[in-house]
């Protein structure tokens, strides 16, 4: 029988587990919210959903049938999980041992003032996205209990990657060091979260929770100055946050001050980190960038 997967959410993650998958054979269906969206996948060999209220359950209820793999991005909104609102009990028919698996986030620790936090530790998240995570997570976990499923919750931490990271955000001029004495954050490369899910594909545990992060946490303003040292440009000035003119958005991610423990993706999963710290991933990445860069100038000549 062929694998397929159904993705609730084809984002950044998720799309990359897609694709290794449709690469192994997999058949890749999933949601998106517009579509134009849903034309682009098509393309990619992707079979399509638009999931919005607009769109009738029982397209997505059709769409799951024979599906052997489900991993949901979709993010909890203020009436909690889109996903379960619409489609609990569709998910709840699918055969018993179904892997599913949850993108979360290492913001439903809260703030622990620089200490590690393992996947023992209690869930005290500091803020409103915070607690609608930790709710979602629990709502999944009781739906693989109840009906024997088989969830497992993926803490990722802040996510990086192609076009998403501290190189574009020097080179367009947005970045900035905003200096809070004490503060780190967690980073994972999107590389490292696409072969962490795949390898809890390969060997599910019902009930588990995984702290997706890689082994370096860092104050921000370093990870700025060093894709700055790489492209060769000017460091921005140092920004004291208590003076800083942040939005309430960029605010809220100084509330959480944690290093995360990664050692139960590497003791059960087997996973062996591609990028252990931001410098390997932000040199790969300036090296795909310049790759891009020599490989165009070449053909134009």
């Amino acid at each position: 029988m062929t694998e397929k997967l159904f993705c609730f959410g084809l984002g950044f993650s998720a799309r990359l587990v897609a694709n290794h998958l449709r690469e192994e054979g997999w058949k890749i269906a999933g949601t998106t919210r517009s579509a134009e969206k849903a034309d682009a996948l098509r393309v990619q060999g992707i079979e399509p959903h638009i999931f919005s209220d607009d769109v009738p359950v029982a397209d997505i209820r059709d769409a799951l049938k024979g599906v052997t793999h489900v991993l949901i991005s979709a993010p909890p909104g203020g009436d909690g999980d889109p996903v379960l609102a619409h489609h609990a009990g569709d998910l709840a028919a699918l055969p018993s041992g179904t892997w599913i698996g949850y993108l979360s986030t290492t913001g439903v620790y809260g703030d622990r003032d620089g200490a590690t936090v393992t996947e023992e530790d209690d869930l005290i998240p500091s803020g409103k996205r915070g607690r609608r995570r930790v709710a979602a997570e629990k709502a999944w976990f009781d739906l693989g209990q109840r009906h024997g499923l088989c969830v497992q919750s993926f803490r990722l931490a802040g996510i990086y990657g192609p076009g998403r990271n501290a190189l574009e955000t020097v080179r367009s001029g947005r970045a900035r060091r905003v200096v809070k004495p004490g503060q780190v954050f967690s980073r994972i490369h999107v590389e490292d979260i696409a072969q962490t899910v795949l390898a809890s594909i390969k060997r599910p545990n019902a009930g588990a929770a995984y702290n997706v992060c890689d082994d370096d946490a860092a104050p921000p303003q370093d990870v700025i100055a060093y894709a700055c040292g790489l492209l060769g440009m000017d460091l921005p000035p140092e920004e004291d946050f208590e003076t800083a003119n942040l939005s309430p958005m960029a605010a809220s991610f100084y509330e959480d001050n944690k290093r995360v423990a990664n050692d139960r993706i590497k003791s059960e999963l087997g996973v062996k980190l591609r990028f252990a710290d931001y410098k390997a991933g932000l040199l790969a990445l300036h090296d795909e960038i310049l790759a891009k860069i020599n490989g165009a100038g070449t053909d134009t000549l």
